[in-house]
């Protein structure tokens, strides 16, 4: 799993997941709408390279749409949060096993401050939605650090009487969240705390060591929902806290998405046009307000939320594997065929094994498809290449 949406009740936070995926996520205006997780499909975008190379292409595992790219990621929304998640409060325990599977978090916020903190409806710009950040934090925070605290003393003994090593130790018991050595390797140098004896760590230092492993494994984006609505000074106090904030409209995206029928709009862009004479007066109206929306802010801020978090804090680029160089097709004929989301770093060997292990196992060489040339099986991919991959698998 990619990415999952978070958030307090009744922020929008299943809008913005149907927003992205067209999905059926219930909707409705009370606490706990969402008890069960949905799971679906979402596109991040990206420059299709078919205008480039002026050809007509033919995806297969993504679409494209007028030279944008449209590339699939999973995400889920994850039931609604209320303080007090981590001891099991509200839907609090199954939240956290949600997030679990997340490499990264879009927490939608109510930017109008027209929810309180459990959710309910109250007037707009009477709750202050920085609040809404700081909880949600504190919550996973303490979360990790109830994990951790929990079996401190078993840790510490093996670590420090055994001889065993802190990384390993630690990745083991948060297998289940996917935590890496690596993860905990920068967790501790950004702590600069003794892994060899964390029988002397203070619980102030094992929350502080908690917070920053939660900050390098679950990242958060947050999505500042009802832009429409939202008063200014809401929306600026937010991008100056300090997080990584888009301003979004996930009700204006849907509207968008749905009206498929009577207006032509390639999701992420700045304006759409009306395709249609059969839209009543009140579909214009409404069509009327988010282009207005869409000229003051650029977008309805959806796309570019995902598109930030795959692309800049999960670090991914867009490659696109072909077998035949000279034409950028597949075996069939199908030309730029598949979009592959691979990790910046990563190598041709990499996008092997991401088409298929057997031909990762038996990878032979890679070419640029571009200017034909072989490339170093050493090779960082960049983004929007377009390789070959010569293999021994048939």
């Amino acid at each position: 799993m990619e990415v999952g949406i978070v958030g307090k009740p009744n922020v929008g936070k299943s809008t913005f997941f149907n927003a992205c995926t067209m999905g059926h996520a219930e909707i409705a205006n009370y606490p706990f709408t969402t008890i069960d997780s949905n799971i679906g499909v979402a596109y991040v975008t990206s420059q299709c390279p078919c205008k480039e190379l002026n050809l007509k292409c033919n995806p297969q595992n993504s679409q494209c749409m007028n030279g944008t790219r449209l590339i699939p990621v999973k995400i889920i929304d994850v039931a609604g949060l209320v303080p007090g998640a981590s001891e099991g409060r509200g839907l609090g325990n199954k939240f956290l096993d949600d997030i679990s599977r997340a490499k990264v978090l879009i927490h939608v916020v109510d930017a109008s401050g027209s929810t309180d903190e459990e959710g309910r409806s109250c007037k707009i710009g009477t709750h202050d939605p920085l609040e809404d950040i700081k909880f949600l934090e504190n919550e996973i925070d303490s979360w990790f650090f109830n994990i951790l605290h929990k079996n401190w003393k078993k840790f510490s003994k093996r670590i420090h009487l055994q001889n065993e090593d802190f990384v390993k130790v630690v990745a083991e018991h948060f297998s289940g969240l996917e935590i890496k050595e690596e993860d905990l390797h920068l967790a501790l140098k950004k702590c600069n705390l003794d892994p060899e004896r964390p029988d002397t760590w203070k619980d102030e230092e094992l929350r502080e060591f908690s917070t920053v492993l939660r900050k390098v494994t679950k990242p958060i984006v947050i999505a500042a929902n009802k832009m429409d609505i939202a008063p200014k000074e809401n929306i600026e106090r937010l991008k100056e806290s300090g997080h990584k904030v888009v301003p979004t409209s996930a009700e204006a995206e849907l509207i968008l998405r749905k009206a498929k029928d009577f207006v032509d709009y390639i999701p992420g862009s700045g304006d759409f046009t009306i395709k249609s004479d059969k839209l009543t007066e009140k579909q214009k109206h409404a069509l009327d307000i988010i282009k207005n929306v869409m000229k003051e802010y650029g977008s309805t801020g959806v796309v570019q939320c995902l598109n930030y978090a795959i692309f800049d804090v999960l670090e991914r680029i867009v490659v696109y594997p072909v077998e035949d160089e000279t034409h950028f097709t597949d075996k069939k004929g199908n030309v730029l065929p598949d979009a592959y989301l691979m990790k910046k770093g990563s190598t041709p060997k990499d996008l092997a094994y991401k088409i298929h292990t057997e031909i990762g196992k038996s990878f032979i060489y890679a070419v640029n498809a571009r200017t034909k040339m072989r490339i170093a099986e050493d090779y960082q991919l960049k983004n929007g290449d377009i390789i070959k991959i010569v293999s021994a698998a048939k």
